[in-house]
């Protein structure tokens, strides 16, 4: 009986010390998916900018055409360089911030073997 409740109070250790672990890893993982974003708006923005000041001084329609494909096309690659940033960033956020929970499986195990034993025998 001992044993049962040592395991249970060290799981709950465990346990709330994982939780820590995860809100910190999480919590800089998130600021990290905040700086790319805000990055990636302030790029846009002045790119924004820049192209609204060539279109101002556009003498021909040829022109005008020229500029705003070269907008959209660089427009299209900063969308896909920043999705795919983001999307690594999500995916190690996700994967850094479950890590400190792997003990959960094997304690899990470890509890049900036990029970299936004993099942068993019956």
């Amino acid at each position: 009986m001992n044993q049962q409740f040592e395991a249970v109070q060290k799981f709950g250790k465990d346990s709330f010390e994982a939780t820590v672990k995860a809100l910190d890893v999480a919590s800089t993982g998130t600021k990290a998916i905040v700086v790319e974003t805000a990055d990636y708006a302030k790029k846009s923005f002045d790119q924004n900018a820049a192209t609204f000041e060539k279109l101002a001084g556009v003498k021909s329609l040829d022109q005008a055409i020229q500029i705003q494909s070269d907008y959209l096309k660089s427009s299209y690659e900063g969308f896909v360089a920043h999705a795919t940033k983001s999307r690594e960033l999500y995916t190690k956020l996700a994967q850094d911030s479950f890590a400190p929970f792997g003990f959960l499986r094997s304690a899990a195990e470890a509890a049900v073997a036990p029970t299936k034993s004993a099942a068993r025998a019956k």
